[in-house]
């Protein structure tokens, strides 16, 4: 299961990075930013989106898993649940500010 995970993550990254290729081939033109700087700000978003969604589908896999275990835990479990998306979200959210930091 591993194995097959690094795959997926190998070829989710290659897929990203690829199409900057092209954009590093243009000619520079000039400007406040780049194209390429932007695309970047760009994939560093979609990483940090992408992890952020991985770790929202473990916190709810292990919250149902202990629901199931031990019922009576539940209001516990729901509270931690909460608290745990929202820090995993904050992530997300503070990606997304330094990358309009970054590129203003």
């Amino acid at each position: 299961m591993n194995r097959k995970f690094g795959l997926l993550a190998i070829a989710l990254v290659v897929a990203l990075l690829l199409p900057a290729v092209s954009v590093q081939a243009q000619a520079e033109e000039g400007g406040a930013s780049t194209s390429l700087e932007i695309h970047w700000l760009a994939v560093a978003m979609a990483i940090a989106a992408a992890g952020c969604g991985y770790g929202q589908s473990r916190v709810l896999t292990a919250a149902c898993e202990g629901v199931s275990r031990n019922p009576g835990a539940s209001d516990t479990i729901r509270f931690f649940f909460i608290l745990g998306l929202a820090f995993i979200e904050f992530l997300a959210l503070l990606t997304f500010v330094v990358v309009l930091l970054v590129s203003g």
